[in-house]
Parts: structure tokens; C-alpha cells; sequence
């Protein structure tokens, strides 16, 4: 996501239809600038929030349908600086089936239940890549900094070495008047 930019995304829900939306925001980016924040909102068909948070970098919200329509959840970048920033998120909907047409086969309900499962350990997955890019990140931008920190110290060293050396040479001059 640019910065200054706003991406929304709809479904279709019926009455009494699960969604859950989870999501991470990452930086790919070598020595980005840590800020990994960014507004989420999920808005019902009335164009009321049914959840608004501000200054987030993860999240997983679950809500139940209360009413038929579009509802939309966007991600908001656009008040928190001038940085490219990579939000990974996932959908998911349990969509609600009366009894009566529920599928009666065990089988049927087996491979369902599994596919779910499945999709979850996905998730994880995908939400555990996203984490491991920002902790690397973190650490290779943290040894920089202590590469360059030990160089400037090394030249301080030096030149405080050749300092030193040139003082004291300048102290035991004999200075003879004639």
C-alpha cells in the first residue's frame, strides 16, 4: 500500500453470515522506517462502522451479520507518513445455512471441516511469513546501525590515538633560546 493511499474491499453478507478479516501489516523494505501503523475500518450497508481503529499494524476481527448488503473494510494509510507499506490479510466467511439445508452426508461434513482447518493452518502460515520479513528487517537494520556505531568509535579511537601521540610529542620538545 503507497503511502497516502486507501484500499477498501466488499462482500456480500446475509443475515446471520460469519466473516472474519485478519491481517498484518509488513515492510519490505531494508531500513524502512518502522512505522507500521495504519487506520481499519469495516463499514455494515447502512454506511454505519461496525468497527473503526486507528494506528493498528495487525488485527482479526470477527463479527455476525446483522442485516443484508455490502459490507466493506478498507485500509487506510493516508495519515501515517510518506512510507510504502505491505498489508497481507485474509477473509473468511462461514455463510449461514438453516438446518434443513445442511448437508446430511458425514463425509460431506468432514471435508468441509478439514478444508477449514486447512485454510486456517494457510493463515498462520502466511501471517508467520509476514513476521519473520519485519523481525528480520528489525535485526538486519539494528546491525547496521551497530556496524556503522563501531566504525565511528574506531575512528574516534584513531584519531584520538594519533592525537595523543602528537600532544605528547609536542609537550617533551626541548625549546632552546638562544
Amino acid at each position: 500500500m503507497k503511502a497516502h493511499q486507501r484500499e477498501c474491499f466488499h462482500e456480500s453478507l446475509h443475515k446471520e453470515d460469519k466473516m472474519t478479516v485478519t491481517f498484518q501489516v509488513g515492510d519490505r523494505e531494508f531500513g524502512g522506517s518502522g512505522n507500521l501503523e495504519i487506520d481499519f475500518w469495516i463499514e455494515t450497508p447502512s454506511r454505519s462502522y461496525q468497527l473503526h481503529e486507528r494506528g493498528v499494524s495487525s488485527g482479526d476481527h470477527s463479527f455476525e451479520a446483522k442485516e443484508d448488503g455490502k459490507y466493506t473494510y478498507c485500509f487506510n494509510n493516508e495519515h501515517w507518513g510518506a512510507n510504502t507499506k505491505e498489508v497481507s490479510f485474509n477473509v473468511h466467511g462461514i455463510v449461514y445455512v438453516p438446518e434443513s439445508e445442511a448437508p446430511q452426508d458425514p463425509l460431506e461434513k468432514e471435508v468441509r471441516t478439514m478444508a477449514e482447518l486447512v485454510a486456517q493452518v494457510k493463515d498462520e502460515q502466511s501471517y508467520i511469513i509476514v513476521r519473520e520479513r519485519v523481525h528480520r528487517n528489525t535485526a538486519e537494520s539494528t546491525n547496521a546501525r551497530i556496524k556503522w556505531w563501531s566504525i565511528f568509535q574506531l575512528l574516534v579511537l584513531v584519531g584520538q590515538g594519533f592525537f595523543q601521540v602528537w600532544w605528547l610529542k609536542r609537550f617533551f620538545e626541548v625549546k632552546r633560546v638562544v
